[in-house]
């Protein structure tokens, strides 16, 4: 079912992953899609195989590339109606350990880079005024937005962050005819949980396959999450159908939250 004729969607690190999976969904439904991020080779790879895709490279810890990515996207689809801020990072440590460098690109790449991609889309999100067509900005967050991780606590912060971001946004255009949520899926098998992986294997006695299944346990039905199910969630909150749902945190974890 194409709900999303005529719709311009911009999806951050639309790479790999969820991104990657939201991309593909969203170009199913029937939008028009830009994917960006720092890696062009990995952003091409899914723009050649989506018709008409078009991709921008950005670095979205900068202000002034959140700008230029939704240049390129404008100037490729027209203004942007929908809005998926998924790019971000995950390193671990032990909290004493932490130091100001990782505190930092957690907080950059998870927090400052959601905030600087919705306030350069803003203006297009916001054109029209209320009511006239479905408008969207959906942040993907983590279960990490909704509970503490051990060794994760940067992490974990920014994420938080970035709910806060989403409710306070919802509330303030709440009367703008648009709908701002987060999505909050458990660990979920992409290249960033791959990472996990390696950094278990390195550090304890367990094999990938055993550190894979230490992680699926987390997630109440012991599995991990597809990057599939959240992308279809979100191609559900960009829908006609989800006009009500503002302000909300939605959890993808086998009810663990």
């Amino acid at each position: 079912m194409r709900r999303l004729d005529g719709l311009h969607a911009l999806v951050t690190g639309g790479g790999s992953g969820i991104g990657a999976a939201i991309a593909r969904a969203l170009h199913g439904a029937g939008a028009e899609l830009t994917i960006a991020g720092r890696h062009k080779a990995r952003l091409d790879e899914v723009a050649s195989s989506l018709t008409g895709c078009a991709a921008a490279v950005a670095d979205l810890t900068r202000a002034e590339d959140c700008a230029a990515m939704v240049k390129a996207a404008r100037e490729a689809h027209g203004p942007i109606d929908i809005l998926i801020a998924n790019a971000g990072a995950a390193e671990s440590a032990p909290f004493a350990r932490i130091d100001r460098g990782q505190w930092q690109r957690m907080v950059d790449v998870n927090l400052t880079g959601a905030f600087s991609s919705a306030q350069a889309a803003l203006p297009d999100v916001l054109r029209d005024g209320a009511g006239k067509s479905v408008r969207r900005i959906v942040f993907i967050a983590s279960t990490a937005a909704l509970k503490g991780y051990p060794y994760v606590a940067a992490y974990c912060a920014a994420k938080h962050g970035v709910l806060g971001l989403a409710r306070a946004m919802a509330a303030e255009f709440a009367s703008s005819g648009i709908t701002i949520n987060a999505v909050c899926p458990g660990f979920t098998d992409t290249p960033l949980l791959d990472a996990s992986v390696a950094t278990i294997t390195a550090k304890t006695k367990h094999s990938a396959e055993e550190a894979r299944a230490l992680l699926a346990k987390d997630n109440a039905h012991q599995r991990l999450i597809t990057p599939e199910e959240v992308a279809q969630t979100v191609v559900f909150l960009c829908s006609p159908a989800a006009s009500s749902i503002n302000g909300q945190a939605i959890a993808i974890a086998g009810g663990q939250i």
